[in-house]
């Protein structure tokens, strides 16, 4: 347990020392009055929400625009720009829009703008990131002018989550890239490259105008320049992009508040199925007794997340929480070894039961949560061999099977369909993201029912009997949820966080 205290605080002493250092770092751009200035890691890649799918422009999409379907608190899908919605047959389902909503350049909102925001998904010709989630996608058709229809090649239960999109105005053209135009709380005023995205209230936002002037994105890339600027107030607050370490040090600060909320980022240990070693479950049940998650979280992670069971968040209407767990239990952890045939060879002595490798990113937190799964796969008699490489480096052999152990994190986990996607045993690379060939034929007949089905009920119990299985066929390892922080100065009031942490908060937020 020690020797988890000390890699933590080897993380917070470079904070500590950087800010003795550069505390009087200058920032090209004074907050101005009434605007809420927020640091974010990068430059929007594109601010047309069709194209544009790093984080960044994401965030910024969320202000600009209107969504036509949303996300409530429990990840369900509900009205956005469409104020009811149905589903007509088991490929057919009908969008019926607010009357009244008007972009920012005066046009209202109508049936047309739906059609080719979501018609340019199937074009041929358009080159989108986003267009694999319409695959199963046929024709979108206006009815009338506030009505859509959406037809299906096949049934597709999940469909309705690829609705939860924002809608652009008809017609728009590669302009939309820099000079977007949307229905949404905020306008765009400017945006200057690696510097920050201004923009201003809108004052006939069909929700209502926003509590504040208007929000500026800051470039910030470095971490420790993201704190220095907080503590200064030059940036008003930050959202997800501070380490457990450095909020943990701001906590101490008299000048800014912390929110938090309940996340929907996954961390888990990735496991090659194929594996002559790790195609046993008894081993696999083994590694998720041995890793103390408690310890990862309260240590490493400074209670800024919450011990996972699987990929779903405790969030969504589909979690089952009926679902095995793994305890840390060491001493069950070396019987499944010797059950499994790897006996101890020499008592106490240092020869160890079986060797494993464990790949990971060159992130520190994530080298030091290897260096924890390292310590505690050795009291069981597990010599795990850590390699970090560069992310790019990671990831390619990830897709192409070359790992034993690998440990990632799935980002904003919002629908059950990720359980298709993840464990499907169709859905092996380079299909979908089954990257561990993980195979079950109950596992599929469970998903597939729940992908057919035609309500949330019975989706819910399909996809609740899929999760018992998988829990028990332990796949991947679940290390945590995250926990979603907030960090802004005391100025700033009516900050509150949904478990996807977009930025659609802001607009309820007020500076003093």
């Amino acid at each position: 347990m020690r020797s988890r205290s000390l890699l933590v605080k080897g993380v917070g002493s470079v904070f500590l020392c950087l800010s003795a250092s550069v505390y009087g770092f200058g920032c090209t751009a004074t907050p101005k009055t009434g605007f809420i200035t927020v640091a974010v890691l990068s430059s929007p890649n594109s601010l047309d929400p069709r194209i544009g799918s790093d984080e960044t422009s994401q965030r910024i999409h969320t202000l600009i625009y209107d969504y036509l379907l949303a996300l409530d608190d429990q990840l369900r899908v509900v009205g956005g720009l469409a104020s009811s919605w149905e589903q007509a047959d088991p490929v057919n389902y009908i969008i019926h829009l607010r009357q009244g909503v008007r972009f920012h350049d005066g046009h209202e909102l109508t049936a047309d703008d739906v059609v080719y925001t979501f018609r340019s998904f199937i074009d041929p010709a358009f080159v989108s990131p986003r267009k694999g989630a319409y695959r199963s996608l046929d024709r979108v058709d206006a009815v009338d002018r506030y009505t859509v229809r959406f037809t299906l090649k096949e049934p597709f239960g999940s469909f309705p989550i690829n609705l939860v999109m924002p809608v652009v105005p008809n017609g728009a053209g590669p302009d939309l890239r820099d000079h977007p135009i949307g229905t949404g709380p905020y306008k765009f005023v400017s945006f200057a490259v690696d510097d920050n995205v201004t923009l201003a209230a809108n004052p006939d936002y069909f929700r209502g105008r926003p509590t504040n002037d208007g929000v500026v994105l800051k470039v910030v890339p470095d971490e420790i320049m993201r704190a220095l600027e907080l503590r200064k107030g030059t940036v008003d607050m930050v959202v997800n992009d501070l380490s457990p370490d450095v909020i943990h040090q701001l906590a101490e600060e008299k000048s800014v508040t912390i929110a938090e909320s309940p996340g929907t980022d996954y961390a888990y240990v990735g496991i090659n199925m194929r594996d002559p070693v790790l195609k046993d479950r008894r081993v696999r049940h083994a590694l998720g007794y041995a890793i103390d998650r408690q310890a990862i979280v309260d240590y490493l992670r400074r209670g800024l997340a919450r011990p996972a069971v699987g990929i779903l968040p405790p969030a969504s209407w589909a979690f089952d929480e009926g679902v095995f767990q793994f305890t840390h239990d060491p001493g069950k952890a070396r019987a499944l070894l010797e059950e499994a045939g790897y006996r101890d060879p020499d008592g106490d002595g240092p020869e160890p039961r079986l060797r494993l490798s464990l790949k990971v990113s060159t992130n520190e937190f994530i080298r030091l949560q290897a260096a924890v799964i390292q310590q505690d796969l050795k009291q069981v008699g597990i010599d795990l061999d850590v390699r970090s490489y560069e992310f790019a480096t990671l990831y390619n052999d990830v897709l192409k099977g070359n790992f034993q152990l690998f440990t990632l994190q799935w980002v904003g986990v919002s629908d059950p369909d990720m359980l298709r996607r993840v464990f499907h045993s169709k859905q092996m690379p380079p299909n979908g993201f089954n990257r561990g060939y993980y195979e079950n034929p109950e596992v599929d007949r469970l998903i597939d029912a729940a992908m057919a089905a035609t309500t949330d009920e019975d989706r819910r119990r399909l996809y609740g009997k899929a999760q018992r299985v998988l829990a028990e066929d332990a796949p991947y390892i679940s290390l945590w949820y995250k926990t979603n922080v907030a960090v802004s100065r005391t100025q700033i009031e009516g900050v509150k966080l949904t478990p996807s942490a977009e930025f659609t908060f802001l607009r309820e937020v007020t500076k003093h």
